[in-house]
Parts: structure tokens; C-alpha cells; sequence
């Protein structure tokens, strides 16, 4: 196996739990009187048990998928499946852990983590015991009758994390959950959710704006090019599991790294046009990396 393999067409994801395929799907907003074509025949898989990370340059349309996938919007073109049935709206097969906080404020985190279950008529000792169980998990042992606002931005978005994770869906949606972290809690947060994933398998979309992060959480990352957007490559990312940021320093993320850094190259400097502040941390990065090699 070519483990830098690149794949410009659709990937073809076995049957399973939580098996999401996205064919050809096409999103049109009307901008005034003016249409704008967000996506264009964008194509892609998200197979069972694996951790696809989704990437591009700022603005391509990735929270524009997540919405499609999570049903809080249709797609003006194409189908949008779980395990062979289409996507018609929002349903318990998917949860989506988004950018900002979605915490219940005068909640503690044992009874925002526990809300979903006891809707779904789980015994509250059973929801209870689970809940304390995960957060022991992600290193908030003692912290469960806190209120968000106690707790820094990292714990609520450990919280959160624990919060989806709890109701088991077929599909965990997470659109840059991490954003805005500084960079020590936001390497701890990926340390933190590697653990759960790596424990539990269950099949996950994750939104990045970042080439490290997407190389240190992904099985596969799925690279967007600019608007409008489709599918610009695909790579399989062979690191082993478990992971820990020991692999940062390995031969195989670096070769990684050079590559996805060159497939977002084109469109960063696509996006660059519009002023685009994530296109510019992308061009830095890779006039660093080749200065640095000269």
C-alpha cells in the first residue's frame, strides 16, 4: 500500500454503522438577487468506525456540510445518506458538537451530560453512572456538580464532547470544536478526545482548519478545494493507533504533512483573493517549511 496514496475520486465506504455517503451534493444561497453555488458535485465517505477529517481553506462550505449531513439543511443537489437511507432532517442517528458553547448554563455538567439520555427513558443511575464514568475519562473527575461558567474553556469543551458522546449516535459531527483554544489546552483537548475515540470507534466527521490537527486525529482527511466546492483529494493516513504527539517527530508525518500542505496550497492561495485570514496562516506556514528546507 501506498501509505501517501492520494484519491481524487469518491471514496467507497463499506456498509455499517453510521456509514454517511455524500453523492454529488450541490448547495445554491441566494446572496440578494444573486445565486451562489456554496458546493459543486461534492463527493465523499465517511465509513464505520473510522475518524474522517474534513479540510480547506476558510469559507469553502465545511459547517455548510456538517448542516447538510446533520439535516438542519437540504442540499440543492445530490443525496446525503446514513447507512443507505437518506438524510431528511435532524434525527438521534447524529450529533453535532459545534464551534461555541451549547451548555445549559444553570445546569451542572453531571445534569447537562445526563439531559439527553433521561429524555430517551434511560434510568437515571444508568445515565448517571456513564456520565461520571466518561468524565473521569476526560480528566474532570470531581468536577460534576460544577456550573459551565466554573469551568475554563477547555473543560466546557471536554463537556461537550462528553455530552454528544453519551447519547451513542450512529454519527459524531464536530465542526472546529477546538477553535480558539490556546495551543497547550488545544493540545490537550486532542489527546483527550483521541482517548474516547480510540475506546469507543465510533464513526466521527471532524471540521479543521488545521494540517497538524487533521494528520494527528485522522484515519482519512478529506481535502476541500475553494468555492465552489468539491472534493480536491483524498489521503489515508496510516499513523498507528493509539496516538501521542511523539508522532510528530516521525518521517511518515512529516511526509504526511509536506503533501496535504501542497494539495492546500492552490486553494489557500485561492482563497487568499478574498482576504481570507485562514489562507494566509496556510501560505505562512508553507513559505516557512520550504525556507527552512533551503
Amino acid at each position: 500500500m501506498n501509505v501517501t496514496s492520494i484519491s481524487r475520486a469518491p471514496v467507497t465506504g463499506s456498509s455499517g454503522s453510521g456509514h454517511t455517503s455524500l453523492n454529488e451534493v450541490g448547495k445554491v444561497f441566494s446572496r440578494g438577487n444573486l445565486p451562489e453555488i456554496v458546493l459543486r458535485k461534492c463527493s465523499f465517505d465517511v465509513d464505520p468506525g473510522k475518524l474522517t477529517v474534513l479540510i480547506g481553506p476558510s469559507g469553502c462550505g465545511k459547517s455548510t456540510i456538517v448542516k447538510l449531513i446533520a439535516g438542519y439543511d437540504k442540499p440543492s443537489l445530490g443525496t446525503i445518506t446514513i447507512d443507505g437511507t437518506p438524510i431528511t432532517g435532524p434525527g438521534p442517528d447524529r450529533i453535532v458538537v459545534f464551534q461555541e458553547t451549547a451548555l445549559f448554563p444553570w445546569m451542572s455538567l453531571l445534569d447537562n451530560i445526563t439531559f439527553g439520555p433521561l429524555q430517551m427513558g434511560v434510568p437515571a443511575a444508568q445515565a448517571n453512572e456513564e456520565a461520571r464514568r466518561l468524565l473521569a475519562k476526560v480528566g474532570l473527575q470531581g468536577f460534576e456538580m460544577r456550573f459551565p461558567d466554573e469551568l475554563s474553556g477547555g473543560m466546557q469543551r471536554r463537556t461537550e464532547v462528553v455530552r454528544a458522546l453519551i447519547n451513542k449516535p450512529k454519527l459524531m459531527l464536530l465542526d472546529e470544536p477546538f477553535r480558539g483554544l490556546d495551543h497547550m489546552t488545544r493540545g490537550l483537548m486532542q489527546e483527550y478526545f483521541l482517548n474516547i475515540f480510540e475506546e469507543t470507534k465510533m464513526t466521527t466527521l471532524f471540521v479543521t482548519s488545521e494540517v497538524e490537527e487533521a494528520l494527528f486525529l485522522a484515519d482519512r482527511i478529506v481535502i476541500l478545494g475553494y468555492k465552489p466546492t468539491s472534493v480536491k483529494a483524498v489521503i489515508d493516513v496510516p499513523l498507528s493507533r493509539p496516538r501521542d504527539f511523539r508522532m510528530l517527530t516521525s518521517d511518515l508525518y512529516g511526509e504526511l504533512k509536506e503533501r496535504a500542505l501542497s494539495l492546500l496550497y492552490e486553494e489557500a492561495l485561492k482563497a487568499f483573493e478574498t482576504g481570507t485570514a485562514k489562507a494566509k496562516d496556510i501560505a505562512r506556514i508553507i513559505s516557512t517549511t520550504k525556507t527552512s528546507k533551503a
